[in-house]
Order: structure tokens, then C-alpha cells, then sequence
């Protein structure tokens, strides 16, 4: 995608990002051209590739976008990790459920490996709740089990529809923790 703060940049970007969502609802990912975008979209083909280079391009926008805001709520300690990772899913639940229906949730897995290295970067080190877990320890593998872990979860959340609640699968996994934590020191002591 190509970053503009132009408003009618942004517009054409968000006509051609919901057109593409429009489609997915009605036609498998791998099915949908850009001319079916530019038609639901009413934009001209040239308005396409000022803002984006593919459908993909699309699709991983949007992703960054979400993923951006999700970043700095953990970077900014707004909210504990496992309520962030679940209000995270059940705001974007419309985009999980369609990657899930085309078999797609690994570009979200993918997508939060690539940008978590920006996030790490760029991370308030202060308030992002995982720098002192990190201290001193190799973080890179200590991000890919929190992600894979926390995205395997969500993934099968999704892939089940979404009909638990947020809260109850966040309380599964937060007890799940909590026994490993009380596991972990038993075993030390013992």
C-alpha cells in the first residue's frame, strides 16, 4: 500500500478495502480479480494501483492497519495482554471469520510476526508489559511462543465460530497460566 494522509487517498483506500470484504462474503479469495473490486468499488483502475500494487497489497493493509492499533495498546500497556488479544479478534471477528472461511489465517500469523519486530523497536519500554518478562533472555523466542500461542488460540476461537465469549475463553487461558505458574513452582520446589 502506498501511505497518504491525502483524504481522498484514504477514501479510495477504504472503498477498495470494504469492496474487497463485500467479496469475499459472496466468493472464495482466490476467486475475486481486481476488475470485481474496481466494479463493486466504482473506482478506476488507475485509483487501484496508486494505492495498492495487488489484492493481497489490499488484504495486508488492512491487516497492518488492525494489527497497528493492536500494537500500541500493548506497547502502551492500555489493557492487559489477554483482554488486548481478544478484543483485538472480536473487533475484527467480520475479517477472522472471512481468512477463515478461504483457509487465509495464517497471512494474520505472518503478518504479526513480521510487524512485532517493528513493535519491539518501537516499544515504550516503560509500560509494554513484556520487557521485564524479556529481560535478558533471546525476546525473538520469546515473541514467537506468545504469538503462536495467543494466535492459535484465537484461530481455533474463530475457526469455532466465535461463540464463546470473549471473557470465557480468555478466563480457559488465564487459569490455564495460572496452574502452570502453581505446576512450575511445585516442580522447583520439589
Amino acid at each position: 500500500m502506498y501511505s497518504s494522509n491525502n483524504p481522498s487517498a484514504v477514501r479510495s483506500q477504504k472503498e477498495i478495502t470494504d469492496a474487497l470484504l463485500a467479496l469475499m462474503h459472496e466468493h472464495p479469495y482466490n476467486e475475486i480479480t481486481i476488475k470485481q473490486i474496481l466494479l463493486e468499488s466504482k473506482l478506476a483502475r488507475k485509483t487501484f494501483y496508486r494505492n495498492f500494487d495487488s489484492k493481497d497489497d489490499v488484504l495486508i493493509s488492512l491487516l497492518r492497519k488492525n494489527l497497528d492499533e493492536y500494537f500500541d495498546i500493548v506497547n502502551n500497556a492500555k489493557a492487559d495482554v489477554l483482554t488486548t488479544i481478544f478484543e483485538f479478534a472480536d473487533r475484527n471477528q467480520e475479517l477472522l471469520m472471512l481468512l477463515d472461511k478461504n483457509d487465509m489465517m495464517h497471512i494474520v500469523l505472518q503478518c504479526l510476526n513480521t510487524f512485532s519486530a517493528v513493535m519491539l523497536r518501537d516499544q515504550n519500554k516503560e509500560l509494554n508489559p513484556f520487557s521485564k518478562l524479556f529481560e535478558g533472555l533471546d525476546q525473538d523466542y520469546l515473541v514467537a511462543l506468545n504469538i503462536g500461542a495467543a494466535w492459535n488460540v484465537i484461530s481455533l476461537w474463530v475457526h469455532r465460530g466465535m461463540k464463546e465469549s470473549p471473557d470465557s475463553v480468555k478466563r480457559t487461558v488465564a487459569e490455564y497460566l495460572k496452574r502452570m505458574r502453581t505446576q512450575t513452582v511445585i516442580s522447583t520446589a520439589g
